[in-house]
């Protein structure tokens, strides 16, 4: 096992995430979220669990039997072990009572592993803590991405388009979603992801987040849409395509071109210094035109990174379409499909990096 980014990139990540607590006088921050974690660390590891203060050392909390892997794996050299999770909050809150912080700061993000049960916890075991939310700080750092994590989702993003370019044309009447999900999964973890997550959508019943199901089979005249979230070193690239399965459909074919073009002005207008609101507009006229304006969700693009999903999503959070978007920030578009009752949804997504240039790659 070898750490799998250098030490210097960790270390200057953490610095300059402490020079943003000493400007809002944070103490400290605890990082219980798993992407945020693997950003500082280095490393996935289960259960999130790192203090890092404003000065000083970050400290790792690590079960009971696991510190030697994880310190192989990681820059972190104070780690505490505990054995049950009562214990973690605990060995914290002394070490933030010893350390006299008063200003703490937690991640209030749309991970799921961002518990609201852990920031209850928090507030009743330190009380004369004020617990503020760093999250803000976290992804601003996060959306400019360096040269090690660019490099790690360009490979994320080959493994998915090998994957997608060897599955599409096996797509055919009969199969499950689950039975497509199992040859996408069987693809990623042998072409080198360690997390990856595929959604299906089989028609005729679209739905936005499609976790396969066993039941759903493909049919004739139906839209099949595979979404792929391909992982490399805990790096993401998120890509989608969809096909159609039966005779030539009118309708069908519209949606299809429609989505084509959609896809096409979004990549020639995506760059440094647009805001997504502003690309927005001009895709709402492409709808129109094909008189799909009433199928289509809102929203066009959101980051990538360690999470699929990333600051700015522009389909959950509309303030988030007024951001501007900057050189390498890593994004994936169209993310928004065109949900037609009757054949399914429809969705083209690829994963750009935002160059020097202020250009996609």
């Amino acid at each position: 096992m070898v750490m799998r980014i250098q030490e210097k990139i960790l270390r200057r990540r953490v610095e300059k995430f402490q020079a943003l607590m000493k400007e809002r006088k944070i103490d400290a921050a605890m990082i219980r979220t798993l992407s945020s974690f693997i950003y500082f660390t280095g490393t996935k590891w289960l259960r999130p669990s790192l203090l890092i203060p404003a000065d000083g050392e970050p400290i790792a909390f690590i079960a009971r039997g696991e510190e030697d892997g994880f310190l192989k794996r990681t820059w972190i050299k104070n780690v505490e072990t505990y054995t049950e999770g009562g214990e973690v909050m605990a060995k914290v809150s002394g070490i933030i009572r010893s350390s006299g912080y008063k200003i703490v700061g937690l991640e209030y993000g749309i991970q799921r592993d961002a518990y609201i049960i852990f920031y209850e916890m928090f507030k009743k075991l330190n009380p004369q803590v004020n617990v503020v939310d760093v999250s803000e700080l976290i992804y601003g750092l996060r959306m400019i991405k360096d040269d090690f994590e660019i490099n790690f989702i360009k490979k994320a993003r080959s493994i998915a388009k090998r994957t997608l370019e060897e599955v599409l044309p096996i797509i055919d009447k009969g199969l499950s979603e689950t039975e497509i999900a199992a040859e996408l999964y069987s693809r990623l973890y042998r072409y080198g992801s360690e997390d990856p997550h595929v959604y299906v959508n089989v028609g005729p019943y679209p739905r936005v987040h499609s976790e396969p199901f066993r039941d759903v089979r493909v049919s004739e005249n139906v839209f099949v849409t595979v979404v792929i979230g391909a992982d490399y070193n805990h790096y993401y690239a998120n890509m989608s395509e969809t096909t159609f399965i039966g005779r030539n459909d009118e309708r069908a074919q519209r949606a299809l071109k429609c989505m084509d073009e959609a896809f096409e002005v979004a990549r020639n207008l995506t760059r440094a210094g647009i805001k997504p609101i502003d690309v927005m507009k001009e895709l709402e006229k492409v709808y129109e035109k094909y008189g799909m304006l009433k199928y289509r969700v809102k929203g066009y693009l959101h980051g990538v990174g360690l999470q699929i999903e990333e600051i700015p999503i522009t389909t959950i959070i509309p303030g988030h379409r007024s951001i501007e978007l900057k050189a390498r920030m890593a994004v994936a578009f169209i993310h928004a499909p065109l949900m037609i009752k009757d054949l399914g949804q429809v969705k083209k997504e690829y994963t750009f990096i935002i160059n020097e240039e202020g250009e996609l790659e």
